[in-house]
């Protein structure tokens, strides 16, 4: 029996061609999937308070808690944190009934939703591989694995911060002013769920100041229309609701408590997490020579050169507020708690890893025209890339499997003292039997490597998909060096 044209009928050319456009993302989002839900969950003082706010909720219709907080007239005590996180929560356990596991399954599904949005921008930002990359570096390091397990409102927050930078990246690109507006939206629930989410207004003001034009008039319309939501939210919940005021933002415990005078902080607290819990040196490694790449490509890579900047400059904003706070104020919570303080850089650090492997390629391309000096040093570059990010890879993959054999973490701020962001894991992997499942989600998750590999890469190898940020300047060099090429006499060749 025929059918019309553009039908939706299942066949199997149909499934195989979904799968050859699509099945790398797949790949990773269940690979995620089935690994983190097999980890876990991971309980401290931070989950049990947040998962007390969400009860109460439902309770009292406020994030009201039972100690710790915004003390009020009558003995309860609100939570020091903007609402939205805990209202979220409290529909589910609504919906599925009260307790942490579900509550924490909740989370997963916003660090799964993070994944995606990762490899989105990468996407846009950069092009298809470097997305792809992105979000296999960023879904199994360690950082992510851990914080997608916690009933914590810090996943929720970075979920909707980067649905704001998706949103807004696309809506400079198109001129859309509406699509600006709803970025700003969801930039508004982003800063309600938790304050970190202010560090994505730095990529975004400067891919918007970047791309539109220098028309005065026009920039005030589209930067009112992106603030004016996040305005009303927060004068709604501060000013409105609460009755706190907006000088209530800065009145979180977390910028009160010193530190003991036992432990002497110092400004490698943060970057000491990193190396030996969030990203590792390989993940570093990449970074770094990801940065020298490009700077060293500036020109065929003018605009991904720039989105590198922005993320740098995001990393160090990030970075630098939370080294600010628990080394020079020595204050005790950004001292120990680098893992949250932090976590909005991580997409920005995945970007700039990824990347190495567009860049990598690149230079193989590059290398077939040079001369056996050059070409040698270009290839020995570009390997040592591509090496460096699959090896960031498998590093972050067997440490996530370490964190999750153990009942007890510490997260230390200094390799010198037992001082740190402590958890607990009462169903550590070996005990519940998940070791498997844990591995088949690696498993899964390196086969759509295998698939982009076989198609994406080759692909790219050829020519850069339109996509590609910097696809123009680069067509114009290939087609310079085929000029070249042909002007080189045959028995040069």
């Amino acid at each position: 029996m025929r059918t019309q044209a553009g039908s939706s009928r299942f066949t199997f050319a149909n499934f195989r061609r979904f799968l050859t456009e699509h099945y790398p993302l797949i790949g990773v989002l269940v690979g995620f999937a089935v690994a983190s839900l097999s980890v876990g969950p991971f309980y401290n003082w931070d989950t049990s308070l947040e998962f007390d706010a969400s009860v109460g909720v439902l309770n009292y219709g406020l994030p009201l808690m039972h100690h710790y907080g915004f003390p009020l007239a009558n003995g309860a005590y609100l939570m020091d944190q903007p609402p939205l996180g805990f209202y979220i929560q409290a529909l589910f356990f609504k919906a599925f009934g009260v307790s942490i596991v579900n509550g924490t399954f909740l989370v997963t599904l916003f660090g799964l939703g993070c994944v995606a949005l990762v490899y989105g921008i990468g996407t846009v930002a950069y092009n298809e591989i470097t997305g792809f990359f992105a979000a296999l570096l960023f879904a199994f390091s360690p950082w992510h694995l851990f914080m997608s397990r916690s009933f914590l409102v810090d996943t929720p927050c970075l979920f909707f911060s980067l649905l704001s930078l998706f949103l807004g990246l696309i809506a400079v690109r198109k001129g859309a002013l509406k699509l600006f507006t709803a970025s700003g939206i969801v930039l508004a629930a982003a800063l309600s769920t938790k304050l970190y989410a202010v560090y994505m207004l730095v990529p975004l003001l400067a891919f918007f100041f970047y791309h539109r034009p220098r028309n005065l008039k026009r920039v005030v319309t589209w930067l009112a229309a992106f603030s004016i939501p996040i305005i009303i939210a927060l004068f709604l919940w501060y000013q409105v609701i609460t009755g706190l005021g907006f000088s209530s933002i800065f009145s979180h415990n977390d910028f009160t408590i010193k530190n003991p005078t036992v432990v002497a902080p110092t400004p490698l607290f943060a970057t000491n997490f990193l190396v030996s819990y969030g990203l590792g040196w390989f993940f570093i490694d990449a970074i770094l020579l990801s940065v020298l790449v490009g700077l060293y490509l500036r020109r065929p890579f003018h605009d991904a050169l720039l989105f590198d900047a922005t993320c740098l400059a995001t990393i160090t904003c990030v970075l630098g507020v939370n080294i600010y706070l628990g080394a020079v104020l020595a204050l005790k919570v950004p001292f120990h708690n680098a893992i949250k303080f932090d976590y909005q850089a991580l997409p920005f650090f995945s970007f700039l890893a990824a990347s190495l492997v567009s860049k990598s390629l690149f230079l193989f391309k590059r290398s077939i025209f040079r001369s056996k000096a050059k070409k040698i040093f270009l290839v020995a570059v570009a390997s040592v890339g591509l090496v460096l990010v699959m090896s960031a890879l498998l590093y972050n993959m067997d440490k996530s499997h370490w964190l999750s054999t153990w009942n007890y973490l510490i997260f230390k701020a200094d390799v010198n003292i037992n001082e740190g962001y402590y958890v607990l894991n009462p169903t550590p992997i070996g005990e519940s039997g998940l070791l498997p499942v844990e591995y088949l989600g690696f498993a899964i998750a390196l086969s759509a490597v295998v698939w982009i590999s076989r198609h994406k890469l080759n692909l790219l190898l050829t020519t850069f998909r339109k996509k590609s940020a910097w696809h123009p300047v680069q067509s114009k060099i290939l087609r310079n060096e085929k000029k070249v090429k042909k002007k080189i006499p045959p028995h040069q060749k």
